[in-house]
């Protein structure tokens, strides 16, 4: 499912489902009765073979042990092992880590710090379901972008309560003053990144914050969530899109979790 800003400010954020060469637009859909059935079938994202189980969201087993954008330094950037030669995909490593990176805060179900490539702004932030995004630095790598995430994540988790996020009762935050007060305590331990990588590796951002809407009719007051591993066939009302989440009157349902399933959509 893909999600973009909208053309004009205020606006909701904007919802396709990906279905081959395809985009079908959902924002159109709120309100109206939705089926989406799996037909057991799943396919490799990445080679396209068959496979019985998903990993990594959307990979078959062979590709999941093989591929660089698998491996456990993705979700941990500090521990990158490219400098010890032992990266899967060396072309990639280069191609999609060596590259600048923001480090931000975003309001999602409270204040949390997180990390992505500097291309990906503001897809990331979207598919999180946050109201707010700010990035605070950007560095010129992957692993150094994990190097700071860990010292900010003394002060502030890097976690979204999906469920929190989903209820809609997420409080706006300052920030900028969230921004300046965890510089200003993390001081010391930027110094020492840059002393250690340089001091132009690291920089600090001045931009304004972001604030984002989602096409939500009603919030769920309880979240119940539906999953086409035990339930082939979900159906219901559509209250609302928001992160990769749909909100139906029966469940929600976590579309990224199901990449790769064959779903049939009525």
């Amino acid at each position: 499912m893909s999600a973009t800003l909208p053309d004009q400010l205020g606006d909701k954020v904007v919802y396709h489902l990906r279905a081959g060469d395809q985009e079908i637009p959902l924002n159109s859909r709120i309100g109206m009765p939705l089926s989406l059935e799996w037909s057991g079938a799943i396919a490799c994202t990445h080679c396209g073979r068959a496979t019985k189980k998903s990993f990594a969201q959307g990979h078959c087993y062979p590709c999941f042990k093989r591929l660089a954008q698998c491996d456990t330094c993705i979700m941990k950037p500090e521990t990158c092992h490219f400098f010890l030669g032992t990266c899967r995909e060396p072309e990639w490593g280069e191609t999609h880590c060596f590259q600048p990176h923001i480090v931000y805060l975003a309001n999602s179900s409270g204040l949390k710090v997180g990390i992505t490539r500097k291309t990906q702004m503001p897809t990331r932030w979207l598919d999180q379901g946050a109201i707010q995004a700010l990035p605070i630095l950007e560095v010129n790598t992957r692993q150094q972008s994990g190097f700071v995430e860990m010292l900010f994540k003394e002060q502030v988790s890097d976690r979204t309560n999906w469920r929190a996020m989903l209820k809609g009762e997420v409080e706006p935050l300052d920030l900028n003053a969230e921004r300046n007060r965890l510089l200003d305590v993390l001081s010391d331990g930027l110094d020492k990144l840059r002393d250690l990588h340089g001091q132009d590796a690291i920089r600090t951002l001045d931009e304004a914050p972001h604030a984002f809407d989602y096409p939500v009719e009603t919030f769920p007051r309880k979240v119940v969530s539906h999953n086409f591993d035990k339930q082939p066939r979900v159906e219901g009302v559509l209250q609302g899109i928001k992160g990769q989440y749909l909100i139906l009157d029966t469940g929600v349902i976590n579309l990224r979790k199901f990449t790769g399933y064959e779903i049939s959509l009525t």
